[in-house]
């Protein structure tokens, strides 16, 4: 089965929506901030990458509020954390979870509609990167959290990239269906829990082992 894409699909989208919803909503649980900052921010990680993605693609209105079916997984997320979390002992490894899932969809959805909208495949997985990570910068920098996307000890923005890429480049092959969608996903998802739970890093800005803190000889 092929996609046929003048967008890519909505349910895609609202999926990558809820994903990164729920990872807003755990987050606020975290932080014990009340239902409706929950709400919020929820929204904001999972409507933000999107809304960036439609304005850079000058497309009209924003997805998020054209289409009131965009409102509903961030609803949900909140009502799920709101119920389930008083039993949830692990919130941050399910943050992590929930983010990966996000993180993994939203890389495809921007390539692929920055592709739609005759993008090159450079620009359109630079898009999708910025369509991925865009949602949880806005979550970390409102919830006053060192943004995922800047933690030297974690590698966040390189799995949606690889994703991104992997997307135009079958798109452009001809072959993005289903079955390599679910393979790309799953690619990404991966790679970023393994980075996290194995605490891959990638090189410093300036070449070199010297860390924060330490003194090097001049």
């Amino acid at each position: 089965m092929t996609f046929a894409f003048d967008n890519s699909p909505v349910w895609l989208d609202l999926l990558g929506v809820f994903f990164f919803a729920v990872s807003g909503s755990l987050l606020a649980a975290r932080k014990h901030i009340d239902i409706v900052g929950s709400l919020l921010l929820a929204s904001l990680v999972g409507l933000g990458g999107g809304v960036i993605r439609d304005i850079i693609l000058n497309s009209g209105p924003p997805a998020a509020f054209t289409n009131p079916a965009y409102l509903v997984p961030p609803l949900v997320a909140t009502a799920l954390v709101y119920f389930l979390f008083p039993s949830v002992q692990r919130y941050t490894s399910l943050l992590t979870l929930f983010d990966a899932g996000g993180l993994a969809l939203f890389c495809m959805t921007g390539t692929l509609k920055a592709l739609a909208a005759g993008m090159n495949p450079v620009a359109s997985v630079l898009l999708g990167v910025t369509t991925a990570v865009g949602g949880g910068l806005l979550r970390d920098i409102t919830a006053n959290e060192v943004p995922e996307l800047f933690n030297p000890k974690d590698i966040y923005a390189l799995p949606a990239f690889v994703g991104a890429a992997m997307t135009a480049g079958l798109w452009v092959l001809g072959v993005f269906n289903v079955l390599t969608a679910t393979a790309i996903a799953a690619v990404v998802f991966t790679f970023r829990i393994l980075a996290w739970r194995r605490s891959w890093q990638a090189p410093l800005a300036v070449h070199g082992w010297h860390r924060r803190g330490s003194n090097p000889a001049a």
